[in-house]
C-alpha cells in the first residue's frame, strides 16, 4: 500500500466492509508509537441509510395508506 503525493491512501475493501467503514465515515487518526491508528468517531455510529431517513421523515405528501403504497410500488392494481 503506498500514500499517494496528496497524502492519501485506499483501506481495501475487507477492512472497510468488516469495520463498517461507509462512505462520509468519520474517522479521527491517533499516534501509535511508530504507527497510526484509524477509529471510527462517535459520530460515525449511525448506520447506513440513517442521514436519509431523518432528511425525509415528515415530507410524504400523498394521501395514502402504506398498504396502498406497497401496492403501488409493487405494480398491483
Amino acid at each position: 500500500m503506498r500514500i499517494t503525493s496528496k497524502g492519501q491512501v485506499t483501506i481495501p475493501i475487507d477492512v472497510r466492509q468488516r469495520l463498517g467503514l461507509l462512505p462520509h465515515t468519520e474517522v479521527s487518526i491517533e499516534i501509535d508509537g511508530d504507527g497510526v491508528r484509524l477509529r471510527k468517531t462517535e459520530r460515525a455510529v449511525e448506520r447506513r441509510g440513517d442521514r436519509l431517513l431523518r432528511r425525509m421523515k415528515g415530507r410524504a405528501t400523498a394521501d395514502m395508506s402504506t398498504d396502498e403504497i406497497m401496492a403501488l410500488t409493487r405494480g398491483e392494481d
